[in-house]
């Protein structure tokens, strides 16, 4: 963060952060918030008076004095640069027996990359400018983003630093990684040509100050998935106290979660300076509105990342709805995973992959420690448990369709949130899809 004052109020933010979970008492945090909040509005206040200073000055000099003050502001966050990070491995698939039989799978893939491209005005990847800034965007106006690959490690992480605080979760957290790098992590992952690192790609004066080491390792590795998740979260918490904080104040207005997005991209001070949504310069039109605007519109494609027991419909028989999410979860931990007609079964992927009804025999099986062992094809499996409506779906319920004489021809597990896991087809890959129409449900345990 280049801008004095997005340093200032990251600084501010993770200090009265800390404060807050600090435990001290509600006296003693007034004081310590005050002292806190009045040398930011000094530090501010010397910035502001900076700028307007360097604005006076004619060209020449005026590009030079920038330089200095943007060179200064380097320079302190340099003093808290962390050293090197550790790799996180990624986990293979492992080999199994080959299936009995193939289905007959032949779904339409809907394939659209999601790819970071220059850096914003927080040296933060975002999406490419378009046409967004000017108008209010909603998810029909931008292409799908269809869930694959590497997204499977993020999965548990998301839902952990969704539940740290009200008003940032798991679903936002997804979309922002989708924007920033889009889940990819590791030391190959790209890295911003302004130096923002790993899946979350922050600067290395804001990973010093959020980046915590969540294995017990003894480093925080910017680009390991669950140090980077858990930073986003605990930053994205306090900005969006900070933010609310604010608006209280008067200081600035708008949605909190859009201005909570825009000062991950910009930095907080962008938001403080702008009064609301950063504005002004073609940085904040251009990269910070539209990236908000994205990350807005592509949430609710991980609305089943937020389906849980506590947000299924009431049952009294709770452990089957336990068992539910593990089925969806041994499906998942296979996103990307090729598919290959007729691979797969009980025992996991063959032949370097699953079609369809291989991956729910695997996932059935998996999940029920091998108590239930479903028959290999879709037709064959239609024939198990009971139909229900698919309003009535739980994730975990199995989902049939390409309709024949024979039955149907597919069978994909449901997530929730009109969204479900399969391996479609031929040249595709297991991935999370909208459910399509002519879908029937079957609770098969």
């Amino acid at each position: 963060m280049s801008d004095p004052i997005s340093l200032i109020a990251t600084i501010v933010t993770a200090a009265t952060g800390a404060l807050d979970r600090s435990g001290l008492p509600d006296d003693a945090k007034s004081s310590v918030h005050a002292a806190i909040e009045a040398g930011s509005e000094a530090a501010q206040s010397l910035t502001i008076q900076l700028d307007s200073a360097v604005a006076q000055l004619p060209e020449p000099a005026r590009q030079s004095a920038r330089e200095g003050v943007d060179d200064a502001a380097d320079r302190i966050a340099a003093l808290v640069t962390p050293g090197p990070a550790l790799a996180q491995p990624n986990s293979g698939a492992a080999e199994a027996e080959p299936p009995t039989a193939p289905d007959d799978d032949q779904l339409s893939p809907q394939t659209v990359a999601v790819v970071p491209t220059r850096p914003s005005g927080g040296g933060e990847y975002s999406i490419a400018p378009a046409h967004l800034a000017a108008v209010p965007v909603g998810p029909a106006a931008l292409p799908p983003i269809t869930t694959t690959g590497n997204i499977a490690v993020f999965v548990p992480w998301f839902r952990q630093a969704g539940a740290l605080c009200p008003g940032i979760t798991a679903p936002t957290l997804a979309a922002l990684y989708a924007a920033e790098n889009g889940f990819r992590y590791g030391p190959t992952a790209p890295v911003s040509p302004a130096g923002a690192l790993g899946p979350g790609q922050f600067m290395p004066a804001t990973w010093a100050i959020y980046g915590k080491d969540v294995h017990g390792t003894g480093v925080a590795d910017v680009f390991d998935v669950g140090d980077s998740v858990m930073a986003s979260g605990h930053l994205l918490c306090d900005a969006y106290q900070q933010i609310q904080g604010w608006k209280t104040s008067g200081l600035v207005a708008g949605d909190t979660l859009d201005l909570t997005l825009a000062a991950y991209n910009a930095g907080a001070g962008a938001v403080l300076r702008s009064g609301g949504m950063p504005s002004d310069t073609p940085d904040y039109d251009n990269q910070t509105r539209p990236y908000v605007a994205r990350i807005r519109a592509i949430e609710e494609q991980y609305a089943w990342l937020s389906t849980d027991a506590e947000s299924m419909p009431p049952s009294d028989d709770r452990p089957a709805e336990d068992l539910g999410r593990r089925i969806v979860d041994q499906a998942l931990q296979y996103l990307g995973l090729p598919y290959v007609w007729g691979g797969g079964g009980s025992n996991g992927p063959s032949s370097g992959g699953f079609d369809c009804s291989g991956l729910t025999s695997f996932a059935v099986h998996a999940a029920t420690g091998g108590a239930v062992t479903l028959p290999r094809t879709s037709q064959s499996q239609w024939q198990i448990g009971t139909e229900i409506p698919l309003s009535e779906a739980v994730p975990g319920d199995l989902l049939f369709g390409n309709w024949g004489p024979d039955g149907p021809g597919h069978v994909a597990i449901y997530l929730g949130n009109g969204r479900m896991i399969h391996a479609p087809t031929t040249g595709d890959v297991v991935r999370v899809s909208p459910i399509p129409t002519g879908m029937q449900a079957r609770r098969v345990i």
